[in-house]
Parts: C-alpha cells; sequence; structure tokens
C-alpha cells in the first residue's frame, strides 16, 4: 500500500494571522500533487523570542486559529492534516509545544506535546531555556490511520533514539519529526540524525521544517526533507524559503527494512555494569 506525503516548509513569524494564511496556501499546493497526508512544521503558528509578546497572541485549544484554519482545510481538501506544532496556552500558565492531527472530517485523531526541552547553551552565543516557558509533553502516541501506523516526535526529540524506538516497536511504519532547528545545529547534525532514524528502525522519516531569517531574529535550517526506511532521502528542500515536497510512501517498505535487518526482532535485554580500573602507581 503506498500514499503521497508531503512536508511543508515555512518561515513564520510574529503574526498568527498571516502564518495562517500561509500555512492555507501551501497546503492547498501539496493537496493539489496529491498529497493525503500533509506535514506542517514545529510553531506553524509562531515564532516569537519575546515572550511578554508571545502571551499577547497565544490561545487555548477552542480559539487557536492555526488548529481552526488546519481543520477547516483537512475538511475542504480531503486530507489528513498535521500540524507539526504551535503553542497552546494551557491550565498552569505555561505553554504546549503541541502537534495535531486532524483527519479529513476535521476531527482532532491525536495530540502530541513535545516531550524533551531544549535547554541549551550554543557555541555562537545563543541561548535556549524552552522548559522555562513549556511543559513537557510525558505521552509518546502512535496513530493507526488508513494507510500508515504514524508516530509523533517534535525537533529536539531527534535526539532521543529510545522514543524513535519505542513507537517502531509498537508498529510505527512512518514517524513524523517537524521541527525548527537552528542552522548551527542543523549544519552539524539534521540529515544524519533523520537518516539515522530511518536506518535503525527501517521506518520512513517525515520532517517539515522552519527555514531562514525569522523576524524574531532567530535562523532556522529548512532542509524540509522525506526518507524511506532504507534511508535514502526521496525529497528535500532548500536552506531559506517556503517549499512543498512531495514522495511516494510505500508503506510495505517497511516490512521489506525488518526483514532485511532484524534488528527490532533481535535486540535483546542486557546490564550493564561500571567496572573500576587498576590504580597506577603513585596515583
Amino acid at each position: 500500500m503506498s500514499f503521497k506525503a508531503a512536508a511543508i516548509q515555512m518561515c513564520s513569524g510574529i503574526d498568527p494571522q498571516r502564518n495562517a494564511a500561509d500555512m492555507a496556501r501551501l497546503v492547498r499546493e501539496a493537496a493539489g500533487k496529491g498529497a493525503i497526508y500533509v506535514q506542517t512544521p514545529e510553531m506553524t503558528g509562531a515564532l516569537q523570542r519575546d515572550r511578554q509578546a508571545f502571551r499577547t497572541v497565544l490561545r487555548d485549544e477552542a480559539g487557536d486559529l492555526i488548529l481552526k484554519t488546519g481543520r477547516e482545510l483537512a475538511v475542504e481538501l480531503g486530507i489528513h492534516m498535521h500540524i507539526g506544532s504551535t503553542a497552546i496556552a494551557i491550565d498552569d500558565g505555561k505553554m504546549a509545544n503541541r502537534g495535531f492531527l486532524i483527519g479529513p472530517d476535521g476531527d482532532i485523531v491525536c495530540r502530541y506535546d513535545k516531550i524533551h526541552m531544549f535547554d541549551v547553551d550554543l557555541d555562537n552565543g545563543e541561548s535556549w531555556r524552552e522548559s522555562a516557558a513549556y511543559q513537557p509533553g510525558t505521552q509518546a502516541r502512535v496513530a493507526s490511520l488508513p494507510f500508515a501506523q504514524l508516530g509523533f516526535t517534535i525537533c529536539y526529540d531527534v535526539r532521543f533514539p529510545e522514543l524513535f524506538r519505542r513507537q517502531a516497536v509498537a508498529g510505527a511504519q512512518v514517524i513524523s519529526v517537524p521541527a525548527a532547528f537552528t542552522r548551527q545545529t542543523g549544519e552539524a547534525h539534521w540529515e544524519v540524525l533523520l537518516r539515522a532514524r530511518a536506518i535503525e528502525n527501517g521506518v520512513f522519516v517525515i520532517a517539515a521544517a522552519q527555514a531562514g531569517k525569522h523576524e524574531d531574529g532567530r535562523e532556522t535550517f529548512g532542509h524540509s526533507i522525506i526518507i524511506d526506511p532504507w534511508g535514502r532521502v526521496l525529497a528535500e528542500a532548500g536552506p531559506t524559503g517556503e517549499a512543498v515536497i512531495v514522495a511516494e510512501i510505500d508503506v510495505d517498505a517497511v516490512k521489506a527494512a525488518h526483514q532485511r535487518i532484524p534488528n527490532l526482532a533481535n535486540a535483546r535485554e542486557f546490564s550493564l555494569e561500571t567496572i573500576a580500573g587498576a590504580r597506577s602507581a603513585g596515583v
């Protein structure tokens, strides 16, 4: 069985209304190319480093414009619409970095809150503390769709292979990685990490990305990508600007990959022991 999937590359700004309009235009383009599953990047709704200003446009699910627009597009186009993530106001005063999978009837099939928070100081002086604003998720999910078993991750989650392995063991055939990777880390690690996650789990990886210089001053890496279970790149966008990439996803290739390299079936439980070495003389 196969289906067409699309990854939407965006350069989201600080205005959710403009971002929603850009998303709608690009999603319609993807559907026009035959995609029945369309994924948008992390933080589709807005990229805004000024958290005080961000909170003035923040809404809960009932009032979120990106979610509303995504549900309307799913119905209009008869597709599975995957909002890679957008910021959602939650009860404790924090935000959730939340992805939504929406069915062709407009209903929400699955929600996923980003589990791993990007708390890091980069060599170029950039400092990120996602945990200061976002409530980490605690639940991994795999959604059973008419055309595939779909797993969910968001951006920094790609550096935690155990999350992908748990989903692959649970039957995921496609794992989504919507992202807003920084240019610095993306240049070093983006493609190699995504290809590794595809190869080691024998799954398709679809990663819609933010790309270019944003209104809030950050710069993201782009290179939205679709990878098959053998690690081959099926489609890839450039480093900047909007893009729509589409690829045919043959889910039978997942079974074939698992037969060729049966590492999931061959995995074994083991213990770990740390051995103290002999001390050198005089130490």
